[in-house]
């Protein structure tokens, strides 16, 4: 099996990018794969808790699941710096990192997806 890490530009529910992503790291993770998901730019928002949506499926059991199934999840720091994120806003489980974590993380990978 190989190590696969898979970012995550857009916000959750505004386009299905976000949802497609973590179908693919989810399926990839339950099929032996190692994930480790970057949460960037406005993809911040896939790890932020209390996300209650009504029409949508909710990304962050999507989350939670991956987390659960043994995924990494990074999160951009500068990002959640200039979106007023903070870590306590995020699942427990979500870690914000800097440039560097992210580029070990992507350069680490045998594969690398970008949604």
């Amino acid at each position: 099996m190989v190590k696969i890490s898979v970012m995550i530009f857009d916000a959750p529910y505004g386009h299905e990018k976000p949802y497609t992503a973590l179908r693919f790291a989810l399926t990839a993770l339950l099929e032996g794969h190692e994930i480790t998901i970057v949460l960037i730019q406005d993809g911040i928002y896939v790890g932020k808790i209390e996300q209650n949506p009504n029409e949508y499926p909710n990304h962050l059991e999507y989350v939670e699941n991956i987390i659960s199934e043994g995924g990494r999840i990074i999160v951009c720091g500068v990002c959640c710096k200039s979106r007023g994120i903070k870590q306590e806003e995020l699942l427990n489980g979500a870690k914000i990192v800097g440039m560097h974590e992210i580029v070990q993380a992507v350069t680490e990978s045998d594969k690398h997806i970008s949604f």
